[in-house]
């Protein structure tokens, strides 16, 4: 069945050309996407995520939960403070990643993605229920995410109490503060500041339009993909899913190894690749040919083939870049080398270092 977030109709009256994802009605973009990436990189822009669910955990044994329960360890943040991290299988497959925010000693909310929301549940209670604990599923909650270098500006106008708007402003990056069922993070998927807005899903509308009306450009699925590349951020299903390791995903910094007492599901297959030391490396490319890198096309290097895993154009460079994987065997090393098959051609790729771009501006050599 398709699923509609709260603003579905304001999408549609605002020109939304609206697609499924996930099983969702969202919008692709308003009339165009580049403008849109831009509006992020130069000013800001509003996302509809409300798609993706969250899920919140409390009582006096929710952190030790959570350090079982997640390869990256909530144990070392403080409260007001938030961690990305992903959650495994036991064989160190990603079973999805997320964001958890800490609210307090005792109390989190976790963002999961709409494609994997109800495996993750199904999961999380599994898990949980071994524990004790019981996750409130918040359907009733919605999240918008203002991003770009301006968002601290706007988020003021946004008609929420005015205090936690200043607390929020004040807040370092992957700092969360809240008031009530809110929360407000300043987190995001694009590479610039910003902010994500979690909150009930009656106070969407007004939001949206506040944020609008002071200068917010409304954003798609589009920008959201290509601001993502750009900032090297990882898509759950295409450079990650539940066959692939964080180590082969560009994602082993996300796993905490201390301290060694703690028996995280997957960590006994994570360490086991670790040691062996024979995962596949995730790099960054740049096409040095004209062309447009994409999704699954394959990698040829002096020690074997590898595949694109995230590709397209990037709009803050005017280049077609990508994260791809190789043989661990290969070069990884910056201006390397290597050759992609598009439609039966080998055009020149170049490694590079990723993020791409961040806070606006390129970081390619």
């Amino acid at each position: 069945m398709t699923q509609h977030t709260v603003l579905f109709q304001t999408h549609v009256d605002a020109g939304g050309r609206m697609v499924d994802f996930a099983g969702w009605q969202m919008p692709l973009h308003y009339g165009s996407q580049l403008e849109e990436h831009h509006a992020v990189r130069r000013g800001a822009g509003l996302f509809d995520v409300s798609h993706m669910c969250a899920i919140d955990l409390q009582g006096p044994q929710a952190e030790a939960f959570l350090r079982g329960l997640l390869a990256n360890d909530i144990g070392r943040v403080a409260d007001g403070r938030a961690m990305y991290s992903c959650m495994l299988n036991a064989q160190g497959g990603v079973i999805d990643d997320l964001i958890v925010y800490r609210r307090g000693a005792e109390d989190f909310r976790l963002v999961v993605n709409a494609g994997t929301a109800e495996k993750d549940i199904a999961w999380i209670e599994e898990q949980a229920a071994e524990a004790g604990l019981a996750p409130q599923v918040r359907r009733d909650l919605g999240i918008l995410a203002l991003q770009g270098p301006q968002a601290a500006a706007l988020l003021p106008q946004a008609g929420l109490d005015a205090a936690l708007s200043e607390a929020a402003v004040a807040l370092k990056p992957f700092g969360c503060v809240g008031a009530g069922d809110t929360l407000l993070g300043r987190t995001g998927y694009t590479g610039e500041d910003g902010f994500e807005i979690i909150a009930p899903l009656e106070t969407l509308p007004a939001l949206w339009q506040a944020l609008t009306a002071a200068g917010a450009q409304p954003c798609g699925l589009g920008a959201r993909d290509t601001l993502r590349l750009e900032a090297g951020m990882a898509l759950y299903g295409q450079d990650m899913d539940e066959t692939v390791s964080p180590l082969a995903a560009g994602l082993g910094w996300t796993v905490a190894w201390e301290p060694a007492e703690r028996d995280f599901v997957g960590r006994a297959a994570l360490q086991a690749q670790r040691e062996a030391a024979d995962q596949p490396r995730l790099v960054g490319l740049v096409l040095e040919d004209r062309g447009v890198l994409r999704a699954h096309q394959v990698v040829h290097t002096l020690a074997g083939e590898g595949e694109i895993t995230s590709g397209g154009f990037a709009p803050t460079l005017e280049r077609s870049i990508a994260l791809a994987r190789i043989p661990r065997a290969a070069s990884a090393e910056p201006g390397s080398e290597v050759e992609v098959a598009v439609r039966n051609r080998r055009l020149r790729a170049r490694i590079v270092k990723y993020p791409f771009v961040r806070h606006g501006q390129s970081k390619l050599d």
